[in-house]
């Protein structure tokens, strides 16, 4: 996501920070550029003009002509009107603590929302809740089907409409249910449309205003657009919506809804989704979606993975056996392991400073790649793993073979892990192995 709008606005601040000084029309000309790229990405043209007039208002001004560094102090003005565009503050998600807790899910069909009714349920369960997921579309049984899946897969009981009900009794059942087996979060899951129609905001206002819900989240598609956005404004019209979901930014997505629904509709975003797994929800971070956008990277957002990700004690058992220089490839395939469950690499390597969309092209950062790195390893014997110096040339052909790689490939990893030990033992040296937390490898 934001891939061609953060490769437009960084050529464009290439262009200012390269000037020793800036004039008036070089920030003019700059900013039609930025705003060029905003609609390229979908975003809602009264919000990029009114966008681009506050940052301008701001750059063009004594301050920050006369600076002596014009380019920078332009960038730090749209970074910041970035962040408020995008919402400000990150929004703390607290829920009341009562029998049982109640967030109604609405949306239109396809936009994701009985999968986000597992991810929500896995995110609060860390936060103490027990949840029961509601199937409350009455007119598709294959969503009612498809949310019991969720459960199971996900390890929450589920609730399904008996026939005959409407949405609002299946939610009275489904809370005296909660009440026998001790389950303090509802999440209920409604019918969704192909397009906005009365019968289903009725029916979504009916269930509402019959539940009183502590929390009303819009599951929004993020790859349609400016269609995102005229959803969020007729349910938050009718209907009230406390705030926004938005899915697949993980995908192809422009950004336009993103940078578009707080600002049209006042309501915030309160989550993302950025895969398939049932982890692959985050809170949303106005400023860290801004640095990314911007070619920042996201720091935070890498350690908060790696926190939730890596086993603690095996990071510790790891550092130990880095400082006794026996790090072997069973360690080296279990940071893949761990590196896996973070999510995509690319997105990974994004959130790095430094590190542009660009730099990643041709390079095999897809997890193919690591798969195939798993498979030499797999097929290697236990001392092969442990002593990795002992394998010469017939191991490698017999490695290749039973990985269906190349000796060329077993080569090359076996080269990169021998240079790997080299700098750790150099980083060892001092008598100290400095590593971020969570980041072991």
């Amino acid at each position: 996501m934001f891939d061609q709008l953060t490769e437009k606005i960084e050529s464009v601040f290439r262009g200012l920070t390269s000037r020793g000084r800036l004039s008036e029309n070089n920030i003019r000309d700059s900013l039609k550029e930025v705003r060029r790229a905003l609609l390229a990405a979908d975003t809602n043209f009264r919000v990029a003009k009114e966008f681009i007039e506050r940052v301008q208002e701001k750059a063009i001004g004594k301050e920050v002509l006369e600076s002596i560094t014009p380019g920078q102090q332009v960038i730090k003005i749209v970074h910041d009107e970035l962040v408020e565009l995008l919402g400000g503050q990150a929004v703390n998600v607290e829920l009341p603590r009562k029998t049982p807790t109640n967030i109604i899910l609405v949306g239109l069909q396809g936009s994701g929302k009985t999968t986000t009714a597992g991810k929500l349920a896995k995110f609060f369960a860390r936060r103490q809740f027990k949840p029961m997921l509601v199937a409350c579309d009455i007119h598709r049984p294959a969503a009612a089907k498809q949310l019991e899946i969720v459960g199971k897969q996900t390890g929450f009981p589920t609730s399904t409409f008996i026939e005959g009900e409407s949405p609002l009794d299946t939610a009275n059942r489904a809370q005296f249910e909660a009440r026998q087996s001790a389950r303090d979060l509802l999440i209920l899951d409604t019918a969704g449309r192909l397009h906005i129609d009365e019968a289903m905001m009725a029916e979504a206002c009916e269930l509402a205003e019959g539940v009183k819900p502590d929390l009303v989240l819009l599951v929004l598609d993020a790859m349609t657009g400016q269609e995102a956005v005229s959803v969020g404004e007729a349910f938050t019209k009718t209907l009230g919506v406390d705030g926004f979901i938005l899915t697949k930014l993980d995908g192809d997505a422009r950004g336009g809804a993103a940078l578009s629904i707080r600002e049209v509709t006042g309501k915030p975003i309160f989550f993302t989704g950025t895969g398939e797994r049932f982890d692959a929800l985050e809170l949303f971070h106005p400023d860290r979606m801004a640095n990314r956008i911007l070619g920042m990277g996201d720091v935070v957002s890498l350690v908060e993975k790696a926190e939730k990700t890596f086993d603690e004690k095996k990071a510790r058992e790891l550092e130990r056996k880095l400082r006794k220089q026996r790090f072997d490839l069973n360690d080296f395939r279990e940071q893949l392991r761990q590196l896996k469950k973070m999510g995509p690499l690319d997105d990974l390597l994004a959130m790095i400073p430094g590190i542009k969309k660009s730099m990643l092209k041709g390079m095999n950062t897809d997890e193919s790649a690591i798969k195939r790195i798993e498979a030499i390893i797999d097929s290697m014997t236990d001392k092969e793993r442990t002593e990795p110096a002992i394998i010469d040339g017939s191991r490698r052909k017999r490695i290749a073979a039973g990985s269906g790689t190349s000796v060329q490939e077993v080569n090359r990893l076996l080269r990169q892990f021998f240079e790997m030990k080299k700098m750790f033992k150099k980083m060892n040296r001092g008598g100290k192995i400095l590593m971020p937390s969570g980041l072991r490898f």
